[in-house]
């Protein structure tokens, strides 16, 4: 917990409630205002219709590094040999004071990489977000198989 706080309440959570019922109830407006909770998902130049916004994460204890899982389902932690990781979710649940986020991986197809930059991974978990304090946003987008 941060500054071992514990309430009900999280800025975080109200957040990433908003951006989950946005994924679920995709839209693309033509205008948009470049911020985590802005109203709507927002689209790029492409024909692509957005489906996630992508964030990451920063933990009370990270020191301003990023917080990163296992692109697959492994028992080793991220910085393990031969274990490939990532610091770029996609919120799936908000409950309370705690969130489940999907792993995006970086598209392998790099012809197709400027237009749908991640693809989604089955590796997910569950956080506690009074020990989140900053997530970060990243461009909407379209992430195939969601």
């Amino acid at each position: 917990m941060c500054n071992n706080q514990k309430d009900d309440t999280c800025c975080i959570s109200e957040i990433l409630t908003v951006i989950n019922i946005l994924q679920n109830n995709a839209e693309c407006p033509n205008t948009c205002l470049d911020t985590c909770d802005r109203g709507f998902l927002g689209c790029g130049t492409t024909t692509v219709r957005c489906n996630t916004r992508p964030i990451m994460l920063y933990t009370c204890g990270g020191n301003g590094v990023a917080w990163s899982m296992p692109t697959t389902k492994t028992d080793d932690p991220c910085g393990t040999a031969g274990v490939t990781c990532s610091s770029v979710f996609r919120v799936e649940k908000v409950d309370g004071c705690c969130a489940t986020f999907r792993v995006l991986a970086p598209n392998p197809d790099t012809t197709q990489a400027t237009i749908t930059p991640y693809v989604a991974t089955n590796s997910f978990f569950t956080m506690d977000l009074n020990c989140c304090c900053v997530i970060r946003c990243l461009q909407d987008t379209f992430v195939e198989g969601i």
